[in-house]
């Protein structure tokens, strides 16, 4: 217990440091925001690919391929295609204009307030969602590694990670997450190898997930339409993620851009590789879990030795810690940015709007946690939880995104109409479970239908609100 103590105590140290030094370093809102667009293609890739590795990755993944077999394992094609769709048709014309946030785009395209608006209250809503996920993870972390109640393991994550985001903004984040990728690697390549030798190599270790789960390696776990649909909800939600497109404004160029997205695709198609493995020797270590999210915490705690052990389980503490801050900062961004200065005190100083950045980050970060001690959101695998936050995201961004920057008549009107229309439906098919399909491709084709729809109902965009996304270098 002294050793693994230790090693978390370092590594928090570690990461409180980085705040620190990004605060002396943090002197403008767009430092704060995005970095001051400078960010290069290193930090860059490794800051999108840590974004991306969350719980939903470590535990999450490995808990659904626990439950349900690898048959889930080729969503990871969907998340290579959606980096090479942001490089090759998002990112040269989205970032013609450098803005803070995500909804100030939407402003600026749609030329108005109000999508601005609505944009940020979706973000607020579906954010919450997803750092519940990681925070009931970190629960699990905690129970597993220092044998402390779920509930006292969720407190102390949340606090340690809304401290640090808090002090120093988006300069905090990419280093931070720069050093929890790092972490998250190192572990990764340390447990497969443990874990296989605890067999008679490889082949032996599947053999006896098949023997233990007869599913495993068959398409049996999911129907072929939840397939298609969860794989949709990826491809369309790691394109349109807020916390994504920021990335794309806080580095230097183009040409930065695309050796950061090449550099994300290696790191992460190489993670979930190997946490499906990590997926198959936990059911051929402990076949009678009661719930698949604990798979990798078993691995991390009973098999590997205590210092490696504990470097796994830093691992996914980071994949947590990488995703939530980064969320955080959009929430705050969203509070602050968006709705304060827009809609409520337009002259209200930067040293005010940094305060309620700051608090808008508190409150996005404990609402969860409270929810959590009320009972909700507890019962299902964390991977679905992720899962309905990328479904929003698609539902509600994907559409007035790339209709934004390709389609000289998608109108104000059609991009409220849309967000509204794809992130609400998501919203009701999720609740009402309606014909085994995930819920991003009702939201998404609500969202579709309504941006073509209303858009041509209604006045045609001014020119100036167009020409910095369409014109034409002479």
């Amino acid at each position: 217990m002294s050793i693994q103590l230790g090693i978390f105590l370092l590594y928090f140290a570690l990461v409180f440091l980085i705040g620190w030094f990004s605060l002396k370093n943090t002197r403008s809102e767009s430092d704060y925001w995005i970095a001051g667009g400078k960010m290069g293609w290193l930090v860059g890739g490794a800051t999108l690919s840590a974004t991306h590795t969350s719980a939903g990755t470590f535990i999450g993944t490995i808990g659904v391929i626990y439950t349900a077999g690898w048959s889930f394992g080729w969503l990871v094609f969907a998340v290579v295609l959606a980096y090479w769709f942001m490089a090759a048709f998002l990112a040269p014309r989205f970032i013609r204009v450098k803005e803070l946030t995500l909804p100030a785009f939407l402003q600026r395209r749609y030329y108005s307030k109000t999508p601005r608006g609505v944009a940020a209250i979706i973000i607020l809503i579906a954010t919450m969602v997803y750092i519940q996920a990681q925070i009931i993870a970190g629960g699990l972390v905690a129970q597993v590694i220092f044998g402390i109640a779920p509930k006292t393991g969720m407190l102390i994550f949340t606090f340690i990670l809304v401290a640090y985001t808090m002090i120093g903004g988006m300069i905090a984040v990419a280093y931070t997450d720069f050093l929890q990728l790092i972490i998250m690697v190192i572990g990764t390549l340390v447990a497969i190898p443990v874990a296989i030798s605890h067999f008679d190599g490889l082949l032996d270790m599947l053999m006896a997930a098949q023997y233990l789960h007869p599913i495993t390696f068959t398409w049996d776990g999911f129907s072929g339409s939840l397939l298609f649909t969860m794989g949709l909800a990826f491809f369309l939600g790691g394109i349109a993620t807020p916390e994504k497109l920021t990335r794309l404004y806080a580095m230097r160029d183009m040409r930065t851009i695309r050796r950061a997205i090449l550099l994300t695709i290696i790191l992460v198609t190489t993670l979930n590789l190997s946490v499906f493995l990590l997926g198959v020797a936990g059911i051929s270590m402990f076949p009678l879990l009661p719930k698949g999210d604990l798979a990798m915490p078993m691995i991390a705690k009973a098999l590997l030795p205590s210092f490696t052990g504990t470097i796994m389980l830093a691992a996914i503490t980071s994949a947590m810690m990488s995703t939530v801050d980064s969320l955080l900062l959009v929430a705050g961004s969203a509070l602050s940015e968006d709705i304060y200065q827009t809609f409520i005190h337009p002259a209200a100083s930067q040293k005010t709007r940094m305060r309620i950045a700051r608090a808008g980050i508190l409150i996005t970060g404990t609402l969860p946690l409270a929810a959590i001690w009320l009972g909700w959101g507890q019962g299902e695998l964390i991977q679905f939880i992720v899962l309905l936050f990328t479904a929003l995201m698609a539902s509600g961004f994907f559409m007035p995104v790339m209709g934004g920057i390709w389609w000289k008549r998608a109108t104000k009107e059609g991009a409220i109409a849309s967000m509204i229309g794809g992130a609400g439906m998501t919203f009701v098919w999720k609740i009402f479970g309606w014909g085994g399909l995930d819920p991003v491709l009702p939201g998404f084709l609500t969202s579709a239908v309504l941006l073509v729809l209303v858009s041509l109902l209604s006045p045609a965009p001014p020119e100036k609100a167009l020409e910095p996304y369409f014109k034409t270098s002479p």
